[in-house]
């Protein structure tokens, strides 16, 4: 009598795994000549968070959602130039009159005549033109580590000013600039992240990586240092004359413990804005709203309640 083999188990099926869904979702608008990436989330009055160097709308990852959750709808573009954005060759598209035209672009395509306007770094230097150009699509304005323009400029007329500030001369250079930020698959992006900031802690490999990622992406290299270009080729002297003024209410918050920009840079801002409040975070650096969080959050959702 022959023994029939014993049935061979059928595997169970893995189960799935979960991932969870992004807090955000992913957009493109034609803008001001150019087709920019952004992120979105939330209902509500329009917050418009604008990013610095070497960075992208990424580097808004925990703000998003904490002022999606407070009841804003909030729209994180990678400005002209980054990661997902079109990235003009010409050093004239980035003009800062022609930066802070592509916000205001992005808010009327939002279906918004006028936006809160949050700004870090180079973000916050075309959030602070935006009132100047625009008065009319700002309704507050938010800045982060990101001096006014005009006080920059007397700043640059000082020995330690233009000691923190020499690598911006050095952006004026052809091709070599790319080739430093790019060696070493952009390990530089890394290190500018890191060693500049108050906690070493702060970015995780994997964060780290994206922003590496992003900034490879095909002419980002020369998109993001073609700001630095257009800023000393073309100036802005238009358009920080005496007589203009920031009218709209304007909240500054400084990483005291940036090495890049000093924190005298927050001093001194009456002559230039009507309605200023100045909050330091003593144990942040330049990279102030991935260090501090939280901190961060609590200022802006309080700032930016109607």
């Amino acid at each position: 009598m022959t023994t029939a083999p014993a049935p061979t188990a059928t595997p169970a099926a893995a189960p799935a795994v979960a991932v969870a869904a992004e807090p955000w979702t992913h957009h493109y608008a034609s803008v001001n000549g150019v087709r920019l990436h952004y992120v979105e989330a939330g209902t509500g009055p329009l917050v418009v968070l604008l990013h610095g160097f070497p960075e992208f709308w990424y580097s808004w990852r925990h703000q998003i959602p904490a002022l999606a959750a407070a009841g804003h709808r909030v729209i994180a573009p990678d400005l002209r130039g980054y990661n997902l954005s079109d990235k003009p060759r010409d050093v004239a598209a980035y003009r800062i009159d022609t930066l802070a035209e592509d916000v205001a672009a992005l808010i009327r395509h939002a279906g918004e005549e006028r936006a809160d306007v949050v700004g870090h770094d180079w973000g916050g230097a075309v959030a602070w033109f935006l009132p100047l150009l625009r008065p009319e699509v700002v309704r507050k304005l938010a800045i982060l580590n990101s001096p006014h323009p005009a006080r920059f400029v007397k700043a640059l007329r000082t020995l330690r000013q233009l000691g923190r500030s020499w690598y911006m001369f050095l952006f004026q250079l052809p091709w070599l600039p790319e080739k430093l930020l790019a060696y070493d698959d952009f390990a530089p992006i890394g290190q500018a992240l890191r060693r500049f900031s108050a906690r070493p802690d702060c970015f995780s490999d994997e964060e780290i990586r994206r922003y590496q990622e992003a900034a490879g992406r095909p002419g980002a290299a020369t998109g993001s240092i073609n700001y630095y270009r257009a800023a000393m080729r073309y100036g802005a002297r238009a358009f920080i004359g005496e007589r203009r003024r920031v009218a709209c209410p304007t909240l500054l918050i400084w990483g005291a413990a940036d090495q890049a920009l000093g924190i005298e840079l927050t001093q001194g801002l009456e002559r230039w804005v009507d309605d200023l409040r100045v909050e330091l975070i003593p144990e942040a650096s330049h990279w102030v709203q991935n260090e501090a969080p939280a901190r961060v959050n609590e200022l802006l959702v309080d700032f930016l309640r109607a």
